[in-house]
């Protein structure tokens, strides 16, 4: 199945001259279609492009492949337009989101979105968090970090603040921090990816510091509840926190630090599907919206 797609991304880049050339007629970023290549390239186990800084050529066994690849890629082209008079009522663009992404990030941007493309229906599912299966049925996952798996491409929305927090009642109970050494006396929520050290920022200051969490979670929304219910001191999006904070129900604690290491979202599709005009048009309204979205203080 892959083996296809390779192929057709294959005559296209030679057919145009350029990894660049086919990635902006594909609609998909140009390290993709690089990938795609090598991904070929290894499963072929020999070289097929020749590159340089102004050219690229095909190798002797790119030769051979090439007529095979141009056929496929007729055939999927060809295929399209027989199906495109069958496509008069347009699917609706399935979205995944982990539900604190979905609720808080993605909730408020829904509307703007179906008011700016009232042609493109969409389905949002908030309670899918596990990385999906590429050939199931969904079109952008919202995510953080960037994917992993083969064949799935990532565009980057932004980085939210990650700030800390408690509730006033812990504080009251086990003392306010007041510098980043003093956390090490407290119970600690913090996603796995801090895992054993935590790193702070205020301005051009940093603080390293070894950490034995009393939660390890790789789940913000679950840190949160934790954090909400006086477990400890959360390491938190800021985002998640805003009603909290604006409500007295949680103070911030160190509040003149943050963490280093930024979580970047992502919104994460097929390959396969990035090309296509309402996946596109989703993706780059999130990446024109979520920015304000993230930094909003609400």
């Amino acid at each position: 199945m892959w083996f296809a797609a390779e192929l057709s991304v294959f005559a296209k880049v030679v057919d145009l001259g350029s990894f660049s050339a086919a990635a902006r007629t594909l609609g998909v970023p140009k390290v993709a279609v690089s990938r795609l290549i090598q991904a070929l390239e290894q499963r072929v186990g020999t070289p097929l492009l020749t590159r340089t800084t102004r050219r690229i050529a095909l190798t002797p066994a790119g030769r051979a492949l090439l007529p095979y690849s141009v056929a496929i890629g007729v055939q999927t082209e060809a295929a399209r337009r027989a199906l495109a008079p069958l496509m008069s009522r347009p699917r609706a663009l399935r979205v995944l989101a982990d539900p604190a992404y979905g609720r808080l990030l993605l909730g408020p941007l829904v509307p703007r979105f179906l008011e700016r493309y009232p042609e493109i229906p969409l389905e949002v599912d908030t309670a899918t968090a596990l990385p999906p299966d590429p050939d199931g049925p969904w079109d952008v996952l919202i995510q953080s970090g960037p994917p992993t798996q083969e064949g799935l491409v990532g565009t980057p929305l932004g980085a939210p603040p990650v700030i800390l927090c408690a509730t006033p009642a812990y504080l009251a109970k086990h003392g306010v921090p007041q510098q980043p050494a003093d956390l090490a006396a407290h119970s600690l929520l913090i996603p796995s990816a801090e895992a054993g050290e935590l790193r702070l920022q205020s301005g051009v200051r940093r603080a390293a510091l070894r950490v034995a969490p009393r939660l390890l979670v790789n789940d913000p929304a679950l840190i949160h509840a934790a954090t909400a219910a006086g477990a400890g001191i959360g390491v938190l999006p800021e985002f998640l926190c805003r009603q909290g904070l604006a409500l007295g129900k949680l103070t911030r604690v160190l509040p003149n630090w943050q963490v280093a290491d930024l979580l970047w979202l992502h919104a994460v599709t097929d390959l396969r599907r990035a090309a296509q005009a309402p996946v596109r048009a989703l993706v780059e309204f999130l990446v024109a919206n979520m920015v304000p979205a993230l930094s909003h203080a609400g």
